[in-house]
């Protein structure tokens, strides 16, 4: 066997698996429940207009969807240390448990965390939350792979 290219490789067998166990699951009938955080300038659920970054985000909308369908819409205030909290925004969101997030951009380290649990982090084609849902349903988003140069952990 030849050694490649590392994590990459590893992300996409990642990828590959996290599909296949998506069809198994729909042709066994399971319905597939997805949990998927938005970063956003103001709370107003499906309304909302995304933040350009996600760890400077004051709010986060979680949607959650069931075989593509919206189930539930929240908005949650961001309460990582840049707004007063504690902890990062990344590790905040991962008590979450998300299957995905959808942002316009974010710091390497974030988007490292996020890799490494194996969440998804997809860029973002629109300003607000119901665009980039129905973007994500019709699975026209980008994966984001590349962290913003200019973030810097304070």
């Amino acid at each position: 066997m030849v050694a490649t290219g590392g994590a990459g490789d590893e992300e996409l067998e990642r990828l590959k698996r996290e599909r296949l166990e998506k069809m198994l699951r729909e042709s066994e009938g399971e319905k597939l429940r997805e949990r998927i955080v938005i970063p956003a300038e103001d709370g107003n659920g499906l309304n909302a207009r995304l933040s350009w970054h996600f760890g400077r985000a004051p709010y986060f909308i979680i949607v959650e969807l069931e075989d593509g369908k919206i189930l539930n819409v929240q908005a949650v205030p961001n309460e990582s240390e840049h707004f007063g909290g504690s902890g990062t925004a990344a590790d905040n969101i991962l008590r979450l448990k998300p299957n995905a997030v959808i942002t316009y951009g974010m710091g390497p380290r974030a988007l490292s965390i996020f890799q490494e649990a194996g969440v998804a982090v997809l860029k973002a084609n629109a300003d607000n939350v119901k665009d980039v849902i129905e973007a994500y349903r019709e699975d026209k988003l980008e994966e984001l792979t590349e962290g913003c140069h200019h973030a810097r952990r304070r």
